[in-house]
């Protein structure tokens, strides 16, 4: 094979492996600060706080988590170990519609009475209808501990935690996109790897990082056939 041939491959390898990179789904998440009003046995209690939401592909959806950095309740007793139960919704907008809901284990150790209860994170599984942007974005607030229950309900209309692009069943990717009819669900059980999607998805890291390497290679195989062109001569 002639050294021109061999260039133009090398070549061809690098620009293939850069679209391939560039291609895969973004994900965009804030942590957004979320004002829960409680409703509680023994009357309203509040807090503010800041909520993560975190999305990574599972087979045919996506395995969604809600993560909780400061606790929004309190109890008068203490909870002993298993005592207590969270749930959420997750309000979907964008190309997806309705809620998500998404639950957690009970609290692996006792809380003491009178603070914060900290919610473990809470798990649901997504499969998209459509194709397109779908936000995700925190709804009410349920815990259950020693038969009773406590509704929290965010009162600062706050804004997504997490954007994501989706492909839904018989759909294809893409921004604003609609999928071939595929029907939207979710689950309150989520399982597989760990969520890895934030405010920079790195699949967009390793895409731009591709087209960096692109453009050098692309330099140095010039440089190289310039090099060889004069040597010739």
């Amino acid at each position: 094979m002639s050294y021109q041939k061999r260039t133009a491959l090398v070549l061809a390898a690098a620009v293939a492996g850069s679209v391939v990179l560039m291609a895969a789904p973004v994900a965009h998440a804030d942590v957004v600060d979320v004002n829960y009003q409680c409703q509680t046995p023994i009357g309203p209690k509040g807090a503010v706080s800041p909520i993560d939401i975190k999305a990574v592909k599972s087979g045919s959806g996506y395995q969604v988590t809600m993560s909780f950095e400061k606790g929004v309740s309190s109890s008068p007793v203490e909870l002993g170990k298993g005592a207590m139960k969270p749930s959420a919704v997750i309000v979907l907008g964008g190309v997806g519609s309705g809620t998500l809901p998404v639950s957690g284990p009970t609290n692996s150790e006792a809380i003491p009475a009178n603070t914060p209860i900290k919610i473990s994170d809470l798990t649901g599984t997504y499969k998209p209808g459509k194709s397109g942007k779908v936000t995700f974005t925190a709804g009410v607030l349920t815990i259950k501990a020693l038969g009773t229950t406590t509704t929290c309900t965010p009162k600062n209309n706050p804004k997504p935690s997490l954007e994501l692009d989706v492909q839904g069943a018989g759909g294809s990717g893409g921004s604003g996109g609609s999928g071939g009819g595929g029907t939207e669900t979710a689950s309150g059980t989520g399982s597989g790897e760990l969520p890895r999607t934030g405010p920079l998805d790195s699949a967009l890291a390793l895409g731009t990082l591709g087209g960096t390497v692109l453009l050098t290679g692309a330099a140095g195989v010039l440089w190289l056939t310039r090099r060889g062109a004069r040597s010739a001569s």
